[in-house]
């Protein structure tokens, strides 16, 4: 069975390498991963999840597929969350977002969040999240497209800014940067390739295009009422 990996906005637009080597899933809620391993996934992959619309995935599901010999890896958005969690019991975790997390860099779960649409507009970003602005400002800079001084109001307005409504033309303007010095700006960012989770969510479908070593030991899982009571209704729904 190959590769089951939960993403939807981290790999819009992209280009993806030998996506035959896994199947894709929707952004992954409650009781997915528990239910990847009921159906015989051994390899599983969290990119992207819901997190208002609905429950999140849980820790538990992940433990239970470690505990079950499953390969769990994790980037980009929730999966680099997670990973970054769940690292020490065996997850997976991979590229720069994951490892901001893991040493400390980063400490909010809204540094990934966004919004986007449907699936049927394939998952659109429709605001940029922290982790890509933070890139692209860098990025820039380092360039000497922006002085390091705009580059910090870059990224200090943009953490007073909704992540739902937070976009580069309204950033770029609440800095005082001039119309044609945003025209610029962004020609360069839409020019400039994959941001921060794309990347990563691209090295991560990677790792899945070669066989991985083998699953660690698996740990010892204690079930919970409520990890007891998700396992019952899952099985439950598959008879």
């Amino acid at each position: 069975m190959k590769p089951l990996v939960f993403a939807g906005p981290s790999l819009h637009g992209l280009a993806l390498a030998k996506p035959a080597a896994y199947d894709l899933a929707p952004p992954a809620s409650c009781g997915d991963i528990m239910r990847a391993v009921l159906a015989g996934r051994t390899v599983i992959a969290l990119i992207d999840g819901i997190f208002e619309s609905g429950p999140s995935v849980w820790h538990k599901e992940i433990l239970f597929a470690l505990s079950a010999g499953c390969h769990v890896l994790g980037a980009a958005s929730m999966g680099a969350l997670r990973a970054a969690e769940c690292w020490p019991f065996g997850m997976i975790g991979t590229g720069g977002v994951y490892e901001d997390y893991r040493i400390g860099r980063r400490s909010s779960d809204a540094d990934v969040a966004l919004l986007h649409g449907p699936a049927e507009l394939s998952y659109r970003p429709l605001s940029v999240p922290l982790v890509d602005l933070d890139d692209c400002t860098n990025r820039m800079a380092a360039q000497k497209l922006i002085t390091s001084a705009t580059r910090w109001k870059l990224q200090q307005a943009a953490r007073s800014i909704y992540y739902k409504v937070r976009n580069w033309e309204g950033l770029l303007t609440a800095v005082d940067i001039a119309e044609n010095k945003q025209q610029i700006l962004l020609d360069w960012i839409a020019a400039s390739g994959p941001a921060a989770k794309a990347r990563d969510a691209l090295d991560l479908l990677e790792t899945l295009t070669v066989p991985l070593s083998r699953a660690a030991a698996p740990i010892p899982f204690q079930h919970t009422r409520f990890s007891d009571q998700l396992l019952r209704s899952l099985e439950s729904r598959a008879r």
